[in-house]
């Protein structure tokens, strides 16, 4: 048994959290004489992050970055389009971590042939998922909402146009222009939005776009929102602090995919945490080595490293008085545990013991040569930040 004292909650009062075995079971209670006294320093006690979306198992940056939840991207080599990978990927973390997989909604994630939902959720897999890209062919993605309803898993939908992507690299504009970069418009994502909200409404199913960072795909889940849809999105802090500004020194760890977009959808990016738009923030962690980074901004792979700077760039939202610390919480942990259907996310009785202390004011720097991700390919290099997880448990177990 652990008591947990002298502690601050995002949304409590209490000062106390007592943990048996891998449960909360009381928060201010009196303190069994045979617990073990966990002294927080008066520093925040909050649930441990579960991340949406990631594309890689990365053990040493999870625990940096106080995540006990990944839900795993499709996009693996081979696709998590069968049971057996599905299976086999849920233990990847173990027992450190706990890793949900998402089933690739179609065979070899091609977008053609729909693979085995009710196989894989019975294997394991928490939702479904188009992995990096939009489904074009309509009919298919209708059909993959329509069995997705049916098993009751929710879709974690890619949302953007292929037409009108291609090739592209950058968001149309002034600096994609000046640079010479293949470019595609942004309304590219309120396309796609558009249509698999209208999907979703004659399938009943749930739809979660992953990520959405363009002020019309925004309104676009607004609406949807209001006609009581069952619709949710998320977004990363790299769309949140950073615009097509970064991409101007043809720095490649900026070059994401969807890719940057302007100062304008960066604001209105804001505004849809500010006015609870947006569901969920994630680190969308993509680790690339030098082999995919090291190259022309055109020819480069699109991705960062995310999860070790997570929680210390989305503290900024609550210094700068976008969100309250409460909120903060919700949207990296208590919404995304929901939307995958876990029992976490939360502190209170009955609760998984998934806890970190958590400093909000301790400083460091960003450095990509020194992050424990398997790749430090980060856009966000030698930004000082604050905000640092001194311990981390799982389950009542400390990993950190």
């Amino acid at each position: 048994m652990k008591a947990f004292t002298n502690i601050r909650l995002p949304d409590s009062d209490a000062t106390m959290v007592l943990v048996d075995g891998e449960r909360i079971v009381a928060l201010e209670a009196e303190i069994p004489a045979d617990a073990e006294v966990i002294d927080g320093g008066g520093k925040l006690l909050a649930p441990g992050i579960v991340d949406l979306g990631v594309f890689r198992v990365d053990g040493p940056a999870f625990r940096f970055g106080g995540i006990v939840r990944a839900a795993l991207m499709p996009d693996q080599s081979p696709p998590l389009d069968d049971p057996g990978l599905i299976q086999r990927a849920a233990y990847s973390g173990k027992p450190d971590i706990w890793v949900h997989p998402l089933a690739a909604a179609t065979r070899g994630l091609k977008g053609e042939e729909l693979a085995e939902l009710g196989l894989m959720k019975a294997a394991g897999a928490k939702a479904v998922a188009t992995g990096r890209h939009w489904i074009a062919n309509s009919g298919v993605m209708l059909r993959v909402l329509s069995y997705a309803s049916a098993f009751d898993l929710t879709v974690v939908v890619h949302a953007e146009d292929a037409g009108l992507t291609g090739d592209a690299v950058a968001t149309a504009g002034e600096t994609a222009t000046r640079l010479g970069l293949p470019s595609a418009p942004a309304v590219a994502e309120a396309i796609a939005i558009a249509r698999d909200i209208a999907l979703a409404e004659a399938t009943g199913a749930r739809i979660h776009f992953r990520q959405v960072t363009t002020r019309a795909g925004f309104e676009l889940i607004r609406a949807a929102k209001a006609k009581g849809l069952p619709i949710t999105c998320g977004i990363t802090p790299t769309h949140l602090f950073l615009s097509e500004i970064a991409v101007s020194d043809f720095r490649t760890f900026a070059h994401l995919s969807p890719p940057l977009r302007s100062e304008a959808d960066r604001h209105a990016a804001l505004d849809a945490v500010r006015d609870g738009t947006v569901d969920v923030i994630a680190s969308g962690h993509d680790p690339r080595g030098p082999e995919d980074k090291r190259l022309p901004f055109a020819d480069s792979a699109p991705g960062a490293a995310g999860a070790e700077t997570l929680l210390a760039l989305s503290l900024n939202l609550v210094r700068d008085g976008v969100i309250a610390l409460p909120r903060l919480f919700e949207l990296l942990a208590a919404n995304p545990s929901q939307l995958l259907g876990l029992d976490g996310g939360r502190i209170a009785k009955g609760a998984p013991a998934d806890l970190i202390l958590v400093d909000p004011d301790a400083p460091w720097r960003v450095d990509s040569n020194k992050m424990r991700a398997a790749a430090g390919n980060t856009p966000f290099d030698k930004l000082p930040v604050q905000g640092r997880v001194l311990r981390l448990f799982k389950g009542g177990r400390e990993i950190l």
